[in-house]
Formats: C-alpha cells, structure tokens, sequence
C-alpha cells in the first residue's frame, strides 16, 4: 500500500515538475522571442534611415546635374545666337555694300546718259544741217543738167545696163568657147591616158578544150566496154567528148565553159590515176568540181586585189571567179570587168572624184553575167538585184543599172562606168558576134529543157545539135518519156530558130545501193 502510495506520490511529483518547466519554458522562448524582435525592429529603423539618406544625397546629386545640363545648355543656346546675329550682321554689311556699288554705278549711268543726249542733240543738229546742205547741192545741179535726180537716175541706171548686158554676152561668149575646148581636149587626154595605161592582152575563149593523152590506148579506157566510161563521163558532166583521129587528143566540147573546165580537171585526174570506170568516174567527178570550185574563189579573190577594192560580199567575190569562164562576143567577162575597173578609176582619179568607187562599180558592172543563164531576166537586172542584196552602195547600184543605157546615168560614176564599158568593148579583136548568138541559143535550149517538171539536168552538146536531159525516175516513167520527149520539141521549135534538126535525148536511171557488213 505504501509502495502504491510512494508511486502515486512520485508521478504526482513528476506532473508538477512537468508542468512547471513547461511554463518556464514558454517564458523563456518568449523573452528570446522579444529580444529577437527587438533588434529587427530596431535594423528595420536602421535600414530605413540608411534608405532616407541615400535617398537624399541622390536627390541633391540628381538637382546637381539637372542644372549643370540646363547651364550648358544655355551656353550653346547663347553660343548659337551670337553666330547668328554675326552672320546676320555680315550680311548685312554686303548688302550695305552692294547698295552702294548700285548707287555709284547708278549715278555713273546718269551722267553718261545725260553726255549720250548731248551728243545725239548735236549729231541731229550736224544731220540736218547736212541735209540742208545736200538739197541745195541737188537744186544746184538739177538747175545745171536740167535733169531731176529721178531722171538722172534712171539714164545711169539704162547706161549701164546696156553696157553690162554687152560685157555679159561677150563674157558667155568667151567662155562658153573656152570650156567647150578645154572639156575636148581634157576628155580626149582622160581616155587616151586611160587607154595606154590599161593595155591589156586578149585572147578569144573558144567552146572546145583539149585534153592530151599519154598514148592512144588510153582513148579505149576512156571509152570503156560498150561504150560505157564515155556515157558516163557525158551524163555526169554535160559535155560532148569528140574522140577522133587526132593523135594522143580528146576534145571536150560545151558552150558552158564552168561545166567545160570541170570535165577537163575530171579527165586529166582519171588519165593520171589510170583506174577508169564509173565509179571512180563519179568520185572524180566531185573532186574536179570541188577543184573548179576553188578555182572560182580564188580567182575572185584575185580579181578584188588587182582591182584595188575591199569589203566586197565572199557571194559578190565567188559571182566574180565564175566570170573567168564566161564570155561575152568572144570576150572574157572577168578580164573585161578587171579593165572597165582599171579605166573607171583612172578617169575617175583625172577628174577628182574617187578613184576606188569607180573601180568597185566597173569591176561588178557585169556581175549580173554570172547568173544570166540561171535566173529570168537581163543581166544588168540581175546584177542590179543582186549588188542591192549584198547590200551595195546606191551608187553602184546605179552605175550596174545605167551602164547600158536601161535608165539615165544621174551620177559622174555611172558616166564613167559607162564610157569605160564602151572603151573595153570597142578595142578591136574583143567581140564576137557570132559566137555569143551560139551560146545563147544553147543557154535557150537548156533553159526550155529545165523548165519541165521532173528533169534533173539538161546539157547542150554536139554544138547545139543535140540536148541530153536527165529525168527524175521517181517522177517520170518510162511511159511517159516518149511524151515528154515530144512535149520539149514542140517548145523548142516555138521558141528557138535553129539550123537543121535537133535531137533530144531523154536519159532515166534508177540505182539502188546496199552495203555488205
């Protein structure tokens, strides 16, 4: 019981020992708590007046700066003013000046039109006393010569246009005379001058070539088997080979002097080559036309060169090689136009104009040959067309148009293209009349066979006698080459007049090739 008692006593005890260092506990938290307070409220004052007094000194510094601006500002305000009231005042002291200036010139001009009025008072004043002088000098003379000055004037007046009108007439007179003979006498030097300067050799062109052979057995390879070599030499090239019983000799005839020069270079590479058949005949047939080709340039070339002129079209320049093989009246045409050229231009240098003009339009006076047998028309159209297409000089032109009289020569260059052409032709020995009639009746006849649909070529040979046409086998039958034959010699005897008889001779071929791989 005690034992219990003693327990209840000691947890008693505990309860009460509990309870007071719990209530003292709370007291002393709450002291530490106070005197935390304490002190943050007294760093909170401290931090506040920290704060004022910065505050404070930023404020004064802010003022500070604020009338530091406004005081600079100030200065470059006054600053500014002052320059400007300077200028101002500059200013003003130039126009102060110029008014001035204006015043002094002003009064200047014052006086020298005050002096002017006094001069021009006393000139009037010198006028009319001269006048009044004048018109007693008149009255005196009217009173002497019994004449009024009008009449006076009028017998001086038919005096001495009488006597100019003689002066005049005889001066005509004179002249007229005077350059009549000198116009005489300088046109006959030109034309002599120009005559011996350009002296030039001809040689008549002829429609046949000969080709020597190496011996007489070459005359069979020529001819072939059956014939067959000389056929086609004909049929490719359009001319006639007259093989004769001239020795070591084949004559090559044609009035195409072009084609006639490209079955000559054909023939001679095939007698140095040997090997003679149709093929090969056919792959030196191009060779040769290519060669003759070349030929044609350059003879152009050379033609421009030893004319003396430039910038000549390379067609106009190839047109001019072809005039090497054509003729006309037996006359070589490219010769001719290189000797109208030289004569052109040296009567062109004689009389003062220019001298390279007048070669240009004398050498391409005759272009238009080059071209006659293949398109319609003369061949002063043709070259007039054909000069205005490479685009040449109207005067050229003109000169091409007027050289044989189709229109009226306007300028002194179409003059003297004219007079040289007349000079060129005149020589004696240039012109053929008879052989230029033969080949334009050959032209006539290849031109009336060529007109024909389907024909391929066509070839004058056997001196006008025969014309051999190449038909296009995928347009003409073989039926309908008897009426084509038939139809061709109806036209050509409507419109050629021939000796004899014609023959024409109508040639189809079809080939057909393949290449073995």
């Amino acid at each position: 019981m005690d034992l219990w008692l003693a327990i209840v006593l000691i947890i008693v005890f505990a309860v009460i020992a509990g309870i007071v260092a719990f209530y003292a506990g709370i007291n002393y938290r709450k002291k530490v708590a106070e005197s935390q307070i304490g002190s943050a409220e007294k760093e909170a004052e401290r931090i506040v007046e920290a704060a004022k007094e910065s505050a404070e000194a930023k404020k004064k510094e802010s003022i500070l700066e604020g009338k530091d601006e406004i005081h600079r500002l100030r200065n470059e305000a006054d600053k500014e003013l002052n320059e400007r009231r300077r200028e101002i005042q500059r200013q003003e002291r130039r126009i102060q000046q110029k008014e001035e200036t204006l015043e002094k010139k002003m009064t200047s001009l014052e006086a020298k039109d005050e002096t002017l009025n006094k001069k021009l008072k006393g000139a009037d004043d010198k006028l009319a006393e001269a006048e009044k002088v004048k018109t007693a000098q008149i009255e005196v003379l009217e009173t002497i010569s019994k004449f009024t000055s009008e009449q006076a004037k009028d017998y001086l007046l038919k005096t001495l246009e009488n006597e100019l009108v003689h002066e005049k007439s005889v001066k005509v007179l004179d002249y007229e005379q005077k350059t009549r003979d000198e116009c005489e006498k300088k046109a006959r030097e030109i034309i002599s001058l120009a005559i011996q300067r350009v002296a030039a050799d001809h040689v008549t062109e002829a429609t046949v070539s000969v080709v020597p052979l190496p011996n007489d057995e070459m005359k069979g390879r020529i001819i072939g088997r059956e014939g067959r070599n000389i056929r086609a030499i004909e049929t490719l090239t359009g001319v006639d080979l007259i093989i004769d019983d001239t020795p070591e000799a084949i004559t090559l005839s044609c009035f195409e002097p072009v084609r006639r020069e490209i079955a000559r270079v054909m023939l001679e590479k095939l007698i140095s080559d040997g090997r003679i058949h149709p093929a090969r005949i056919e792959e030196m047939y191009e060779k040769a036309r290519r060669e003759v080709e070349n030929t044609i340039k350059e003879e152009g070339e050379r033609a421009v060169i030893e004319a003396g002129v430039n910038g000549i079209h390379p067609e106009l320049i190839k047109l001019l090689g072809r005039l090497r093989y054509r003729t006309s009246y037996g006359q070589n045409v490219l010769n001719h136009s290189l000797e109208v050229a030289y004569l052109a231009g040296i009567m062109a240098s004689e009389l003062g104009l220019d001298p390279t003009l007048a070669r240009r339009a004398g050498l391409l006076h005759d272009i238009g040959k080059a071209l006659d047998h293949e398109i319609e028309g003369s061949h002063v159209e043709i070259g007039v067309n054909v000069a205005r297409k490479y685009k040449e000089s109207e005067t050229v032109v003109h000169a091409i148009h007027a050289h044989h009289g189709d229109v009226e020569a306007k300028t002194v260059i179409a003059c003297i293209v004219q007079a040289a052409d007349a000079i060129s032709a005149a020589r004696p020995g240039a012109r053929r009349e008879n052989l230029e009639n033969y080949i334009k009746r050959l032209e006539k006849l290849e031109e009336i066979a060529s007109s024909f649909d389907g024909v391929e070529r066509s070839f004058a040979i056997q001196a006008g006698r025969e014309i051999r046409i190449i038909v296009k086998p995928e347009k003409i039958k073989d039926d309908q080459m008897v009426l084509l034959a038939r139809d061709i010699c109806r036209k050509i005897e409507s419109d050629v007049e021939y000796p004899g008889q014609i023959k024409v001779n109508i040639i189809r071929e079809s080939r057909a090739f393949d290449y073995a791989k």
